[in-house]
């Protein structure tokens, strides 16, 4: 019995993951709502997931170059422009992509922000092309500075991730900034792979599909995100 266990943990590969999340989807503890998801789906497709943290930019570029082993979350499409990676097709979730502000006039509408000083993270490609042409734009690496322009009025409207936004604001004790509804995007996320792990794709999606048929997937969701939609925050 002890040589087939060990014969077990040698077959599984370890695989790692760039990401450039926040709480609650992701964190150092890796307790994260993507966090548990992935790590048990790659588990179940016998594959050990290592995940580093990463500015959003500079990870897909190491992704593509197969540095990396690819992407722990991406908007499906991203491989028109990185070519070298490969789209899990069952979704690792959905974000919220929302505006941020001290100014509780604004709505929660592309086109009023548009018109105001924004920021933005490098490397949030959604992002980067819903503002083009816009009024102002100031991009960051991270989202203590994003938050920091918008505390110092550098900014009137900052982009990010409504759950990772309630999060931060919450963690920093962050006052006067409120989320702009409604989001201004919901889009799916998904788990990319550099081109190598190719023949990996189908085991992964099986391995995804399952934790959610067997209410793994669900269990987590109530317990790492629907506080943040309930009022609980």
């Amino acid at each position: 019995m002890l040589y087939f266990s060990s014969g077990l943990a040698a077959e599984r590969r370890v695989l790692v993951l760039n990401e450039a999340n926040a709480p609650p989807y992701t964190n150092t503890e890796r307790t994260g709502f993507f966090d548990v998801v992935a790590i048990e789906a790659f588990r179940r497709a016998r594959f050990e997931l290592r995940l580093a943290k990463l500015p959003a930019e500079r990870a897909l570029r190491l992704s593509n170059s197969g540095v990396g082993d690819g992407e722990l979350n991406r908007l499906s499409g991203i491989e028109t422009q990185y070519p070298n990676l490969i789209r899990v097709p069952e979704k690792l979730g959905d974000w919220y992509f929302a505006a941020f502000s001290k100014d509780a006039s604004i709505p929660g509408r592309l086109e009023a922000v548009r018109g105001r000083a924004v920021g933005l993270i490098r490397g949030w490609k959604i992002y980067e092309r819903a503002m083009t042409g816009a009024k102002e734009v100031i991009t960051v690496d991270d989202p203590d500075q994003l938050f920091r322009l918008l505390q110092l009025g550098r900014i009137e409207v900052a982009l990010y991730e409504r759950l990772m936004g309630l999060a931060h604001i919450k963690e920093h004790g962050i006052d006067g900034v409120r989320v702009v509804e409604p989001p201004l995007f919901i889009r799916e996320t998904f788990i990319y792979l550099h081109q190598s792990y190719a023949e990996q794709v189908p085991a992964l999606t099986a391995a995804l599909r399952a934790v959610k048929r067997d209410g793994y997937y669900q269990r987590a969701y109530r317990e790492k995100l629907l506080p943040y939609f309930g009022g609980g925050l």
